[in-house]
């Protein structure tokens, strides 16, 4: 990897490595250090330590070595591919896929689909991903071709420059949009769930109505943080779980409903959330880009049996 960039003035005072991490969140700070070690990093065109203090406006240079390949697997899996060029892949992700490896996924995953269609993806970190999506949740995610991508779009990410829009079905019918801000944390209590907490990370997702049922709601939710599962455990806090969540909702279903909302609630076995559109601004062409997904099966089908309950 080879790549320029100059300090911040905000960062005067603080530890080099520290700096890195934050300017290049996708390496670790053990990372920098061996590398600053190894004279793969330059502060100023003359050798640096990690403790050393920056004052902003220094010119850092990586020249890094090729990373060690990740032990991922490349498959020969389907990859439903929106857009493709030099610099980055739109994925439109189906629900039930793992987007990553991970302990009891070693192989199945998006990443080990996207490696067979990419070989080059090995040697970036994360192979590319700049963000992910639950397994249960499907559509829209941006993967780069490049580190020189990579960098630019993780730091796109950070200052909340992609848009992220998603589609969701919830219970109970909201009179009108709105902007949900929290902290999001590990549940002390279960260390696979997020909750709301005062020492979490801040949260913020903005909703609006697209239509509304008896007893459901069809939303449209921009993102303008993206913590782990923020926007299932947002409308969980507003009392208005996703259909189908398995965490955050409460998956029983009222014997009351006629047969065949009831039966199609009764097996929407995912949550119903879809990641609809995706725009940033290419780091290429400086262009913004914007890409859509439709609705998967699923929700659409559901959408029309609520449909049809109202009219009755």
């Amino acid at each position: 990897m080879h790549l320029s960039l100059i300090i911040p003035s905000h960062f005067a005072g603080q530890r080099l490595d520290i700096v890195l991490t934050q300017l290049i969140p996708q390496y670790s700070r053990t990372r920098f250090k061996t590398w600053l070690a190894s004279g793969h990093i330059t502060l100023n065109q003359s050798p640096a330590k990690a403790k050393d203090k920056v004052l902003g406006g220094e010119t850092i240079l990586l020249h890094t070595p090729h990373l060690e390949k990740e032990k991922w697997v490349p498959q020969a899996l389907p990859v439903q591919l929106i857009y493709e060029d030099e610099a980055l892949l739109i994925i439109n992700k189906p629900a039930g896929i793992v987007t990553h490896p991970a302990p009891g996924h070693h192989d199945g995953t998006l990443v080990n689909a996207l490696m067979h269609h990419c070989p080059g993806l090995q040697h970036l970190p994360r192979a590319g991903l700049i963000h992910r999506l639950d397994k249960d949740t499907s559509g829209l995610l941006v993967v780069a071709k490049t580190l020189e991508t990579h960098f630019t779009l993780i730091k796109d990410l950070q200052a909340r420059r992609i848009k992220r829009e998603y589609e969701a079905i919830v219970k109970g019918v909201l009179i009108s949009g709105g902007r949900i801000e929290t902290q999001l944390g590990r549940s002390p209590h279960d260390r696979t769930r997020v909750a709301v907490r005062h020492s979490g990370k801040q949260a913020i997702t903005h909703y609006r109505v697209i239509q509304r049922f008896s007893a459901h709601t069809h939303l449209a939710l921009q993102l303008e943080t993206g913590r782990t599962h923020q926007i299932r455990v947002h409308m969980a806090h507003l009392r208005h779980p996703i259909v189908g969540d398995p965490i955050y909702g409460h998956h029983t279903v009222s014997s009351k409903l006629n047969t065949p909302l009831y039966t199609a609630l009764s097996e929407f076995k995912r949550q119903a959330l879809h990641a609809k559109n995706l725009g940033l601004t290419h780091p290429l062409s400086q262009h913004y880009c914007e890409w859509t997904a439709p609705l998967p099966d699923d929700m659409q089908h559901l959408l029309e049996i609520l449909k049809d309950e109202k009219s009755k």
